[in-house]
């Protein structure tokens, strides 16, 4: 894993200056990869080819940007490709020089061989970005679910890219400006496939490419879908369970030992739920040595499923590390840190937990963990799933006003595209409701004909919806969403990445998604259990008290739970959203907004309080990520 970042500026020649922009940009990716830096430069094109190297594999052969013997091909690779010896030694049987023993090593001698096409033949996560001196293209990719990051700003003057935000923030051309109608995304937690925070700064999407080509001494890009999420049109009428039951099992297995493949030890993630303990219970039984797990604990019986985990850890004989957060740890400067590392807003301080953790991790010297991320989009876990399939019935409990609703909402846009309105949607339509009246006059007059939630609509491939299945449309919705733009961004990359920590996540090997798309949906979810299909298959490997169990809220207590944690971030209002700041940021009318607040900390009714809590930490996090980006304040000391 590593930091990748660059420009390609044609009018731009000086090599000079050349260097002291990359090396701006270079110098805030440190923490993705602290062992190695490496640029090369173009200087009669203004190219400029940047990586910092976080080893894993190859740990002695691994400095990038990669280059080809005459120089004019170069390439930089941000990630895992896995099944790297075998390609290696194909590759040394065609007389193809793989420079180097690290896996980033076959990304460019696939490319000499295969064109563009050689995309198809990576397995794993990655972003790569490879510059053809010969053709004059940059080219920029990116992996099938997006577990990786690149993102990219493209003007009259050329494209700079990187594997976060704020190393493109750093070159001259690119001003550091948040973008309203992001912001009122921002604020109900969707944001519209390929974009950010930040005005004229994009989300290369999962499973694209991006081709920068050079004519007539300008810039040109095109856009490519490489790969998709695609469910079929049908399913089997009479489908064997215990086939697909099998052939979850097989699949996950060689994905779990494809990613215990590395040069440092890997350890794993462990929650009390199915997916990561799964994940220990198959790498127990894979790795010759016991397996480091690493679970987070919080202070609230009711959001704290640590006493599961130490029952998947002892069953196992697992080496567990419990990490114990109170409010102490969830807010204040790791909060203001952990908005910094995430470049976009939050909705609940699991993000902030999951910093802690990575940085635990590297502290007791682990650089990677696999994970369980995806099985719930792969097996249809999440109740709104089973909520646009089955209704609403057994629902409610700490899932609602965080992630499902407690009405049932219709929006037009999306009643065109699939049908009806998926689920997971709806309760960010109610807090968007209770968003709009805090909003400035200016923010009201700009964003008066704006629809939020319309424009996400309008981000998703219809052709991938039409003709499909209910749970598959929700499915593939929501991944092509909150996947990508929240479990794998400030819930994944961004905060383990923070502490130069690599997160494998197994479920995600395309391998095993394009089959578990082929699962009819009375076999993912069975007799309105859901994940049925994984939980049969792993039913030997988990304590029976967890393969018994339900879906659990994995959320870190918010603050109308607890008067500490409340008070807590009342601290941190009156430190953010004084009426100056609020003010400059010009999103909000402080006053309503104070009365929202002041009202928030009085409210009786969970659903509500817990509404409340998400649109607070949003607000705070707005003017945080301004202070941080566009006044460029200092980062508070984390103990």
């Amino acid at each position: 894993m590593c930091g990748i970042t660059g420009f390609w500026n044609p009018s731009r020649t000086n090599e000079r200056e050349l260097r002291f922009t990359l090396d701006s940009m270079l110098d805030v990716l440190d923490h993705r990869g602290p062992d190695d830096r490496g640029s090369r430069f173009y200087v009669d094109t203004g190219v400029a080819l940047g990586h910092t190297r976080l080893s894993i594999v190859g740990l002695d052969h691994g400095h990038q940007p990669i280059e080809s013997k005459e120089g004019d091909y170069a390439v930089t690779v941000n990630g895992e490709l896995y099944g790297y010896k075998r390609i290696r030694t194909q590759l040394a049987c065609q007389q193809l020089d793989t420079s180097g023993k690290s896996d980033s090593a076959i990304a460019l001698p696939l490319y000499l061989r295969d064109g563009l096409s050689f995309v198809h033949r990576l397995r794993g996560e990655f972003a790569i970005v490879l510059y053809d001196d010969r053709k004059k293209q940059l080219i920029l990719i990116r992996d099938r679910f997006g577990i990786k990051p690149l993102y990219y700003s493209a003007n009259d003057n050329g494209i700079v890219y990187g594997s976060e935000v704020k190393s493109i923030l750093q070159h001259p051309d690119i001003e550091p400006k948040l973008c309203p109608k992001a912001a009122l995304h921002q604020m109900m937690q969707v944001m519209v496939p390929g974009s950010t925070a930040f005005e004229g700064v994009y989300a290369l999407k999962p499973g694209h490419m991006l081709i920068a080509s050079l004519r007539n001494g300008r810039i040109e890009t095109e856009t490519q879908r490489w790969w998709d999420f695609t469910f079929p049109t049908s399913h089997d009428p009479n489908p064997d369970p215990a086939e697909y039951v099998q052939g979850v099992q097989d699949r996950l297995i060689d994905a779990v030992a494809t990613r215990l493949e590395a040069d440092v030890p890997v350890g794993c993630y462990l929650s009390g739920g199915i997916d990561s303990c799964s994940i220990l219970g198959l790498a127990t039984t894979l790795q010759q040595s016991p397996v480091k797990a690493f679970t987070i604990a919080f202070d609230n019986a009711e959001y704290d499923e640590s006493h599961i985990a130490k029952l998947m850890a002892e069953r196992t004989g697992a080496e567990q590390e419990l990490l114990l957060l109170t409010e102490k740890e969830l807010y204040g400067p790791a909060f203001e840190r952990a908005t910094w590392h995430a470049e976009r807003t939050f909705y609940n301080t699991l993000a902030v937990a999951k910093w802690h953790m990575s940085r635990r991790v590297r502290a007791c010297n682990y650089k990677a963990v696999i994970t369980g991320e995806g099985s719930d989009e792969l097996f249809g876990g999440y109740p709104f799933f089973k909520r646009d399939w089955l209704g609403r019935e057994g629902e409610g409990g700490l899932f609602a006003g965080a992630i499902l609703s407690e009405e049932d909402l219709q929006h037009p846009a999306w009643q065109d595209l699939c049908g009806f309105t998926p689920s997971w949607i709806q309760p960010w339509m109610m807090t968007l409701e209770r968003v709009r009246p805090l909003l400035s006059a200016e923010m009201q007059d700009l964003l008066r004909d704006y629809d939020p939630v319309a424009e996400v609509a309008a981000a998703i491939d219809p052709d991938q919806v039409r003709g499909r299945h209910r749970l598959d449309i929700s499915q593939y919705t929501w991944s092509k969403t909150m996947l990508e733009g929240q479990i794998l961004t400030w819930g994944g990359d961004r905060m383990d990445m923070a502490n130069s920590m690599e997160a494998r996540p197994a479920f995600l090997d395309h391998h095993l998604a394009e089959y578990a798309v082929t699962i009819p949906p009375e076999v993912r979810i069975r007799d309105g259990v859901e994940k049925w299909v994984l939980r049969e298959a792993m039913v030997n490997v988990l304590p029976r008290e967890l393969y018994e169990r339900e879906k659990f809220a994995f959320m870190a207590p918010p603050a109308h739970t607890d008067p500490v944690k409340r008070n807590a971030v009342q601290e941190m209002v009156d430190h953010w959203l004084t009426e100056t700041r609020v003010q400059e940021v010009g999103f909000f009318d402080r006053e309503v907004l104070t009365k929202f607040i002041d009202d928030a900390w009085e409210e009786t009714d969970g659903t509500v309080a817990r509404r409340n809590d998400i649109v607070i930490n949003h607000t705070l996090q707005l003017h945080m990520l301004h202070g941080q980006y566009v006044e460029d304040l200092p980062l508070p000391a984390v103990d």
